[in-house]
């Protein structure tokens, strides 16, 4: 979580990790997993549901970003508000953000009525969170850039001389690839790799 006025940290999960609770015969497994982004998300979800195919509902809520924060929550079935909703509240609850909670319930045979949901989802969620190592982690700007292949040489020798490590590259007939960038010194690090040349675009994908 990144408070403002504080160094520009936030907390976040180290790597996957999982609880489990039961309930009048159903099990429900919580999934806990660092995750910056929907389409990663979308990822880890179709992962779980391989893994736990006879399972009757894989409910889940994710909240990205520490400026302009992305959250959803998704209840797969169960009644409305019963199990997205909890899973997210524990998400607030330990200040956690980049972050994915998936809870894969195996269905007992008995209801367990929207209040008896709610305590099942929620605890798996908490027990999950609190089986994983939390971490805090540095922001960064992540920006991608776009240019053309003659100014190749320019662009890779200024990233070396900031000490920065391109990502996704891709240099075909128009150059790109993704810097992250630290929070504090993004604008001033934007200005010296441009510099003069305007054909280089630099479009901001986030601040995580």
């Amino acid at each position: 979580m990144l408070v403002e006025g504080t160094d520009g940290k936030y907390s976040t999960v180290e790597s996957l990790s999982e609880g489990e609770y039961q309930e009048k015969g159903s099990k429900f497994i919580g999934l806990v997993v660092s995750c910056f982004n929907e389409e990663e998300a979308k990822n880890f979800l179709e992962q779980w549901r391989k893994e736990h195919y006879k399972a009757r509902h894989l409910c889940y809520a994710y909240k990205f970003g520490v400026i302009q924060e992305v959250y959803r929550v998704n209840d797969d079935g169960e009644p409305n508000n019963s199990a997205g909703m909890p899973i997210h509240g524990q998400i607030q609850a330990f200040g956690l953000t980049n972050v994915l909670i998936g809870v894969v319930r195996y269905y007992g045979g008995v209801k367990l009525g929207v209040g008896g949901l709610i305590n099942a989802y929620r605890t798996a969620a908490k027990e999950a969170i609190e089986n994983a190592i939390i971490i805090e982690k540095e922001v960064y700007e992540w920006v991608q850039l776009h240019f053309e292949y003659d100014q190749l040489p320019q662009v890779m020798s200024k990233i070396k001389q900031l000490n920065l490590t391109p990502q996704n590259q891709d240099f075909a007939l128009r150059c790109s690839l993704t810097l992250n960038l630290p929070l504090d010194k993004a604008h001033q690090m934007k200005e010296e790799i441009v510099g003069y040349e305007k054909r280089i675009e630099i479009k901001i994908l986030g601040k995580y």
